[in-house]
């Protein structure tokens, strides 16, 4: 894997998943998401936000590859596809967590 420090490919790369991951609701559906699939229903109900807005997010963080879908039932279902993104939002909750 290439060093974070000198390879600016890399570092473009890792700009691109923060860059997806730069919106509070995106953020939320993530975390959403690392308990488990769900449709988009289900995560809008849980997010008290609109289907629309949790759909639109949702598209943001495919075209980032971070989460696909498949059919089931008729309903699009939505998982994880980067297995460390869970690692990454834990490091993330605990980066305000009141301790400095």
């Amino acid at each position: 894997m290439a060093d974070l420090k000198s390879d600016i490919s890399r570092a473009s790369d890792i700009s691109e998943i923060l860059k997806a991951l730069s919106h509070p609701i995106r953020l939320m559906l993530v975390a959403q998401l690392r308990d488990g699939e769900a449709n988009v229903s289900e995560l809008a109900e849980r997010l008290d936000v609109p289907q629309s807005l949790a759909s639109q997010q949702l598209r943001i963080l495919r075209m980032a590859d971070l989460v696909d879908f498949s059919r089931k039932d008729g309903f699009a279902v939505y998982r994880i596809t980067q297995p460390r993104l869970a690692e990454l939002l834990h490091c993330l909750e605990g980066c305000r967590s009141g301790s400095n």
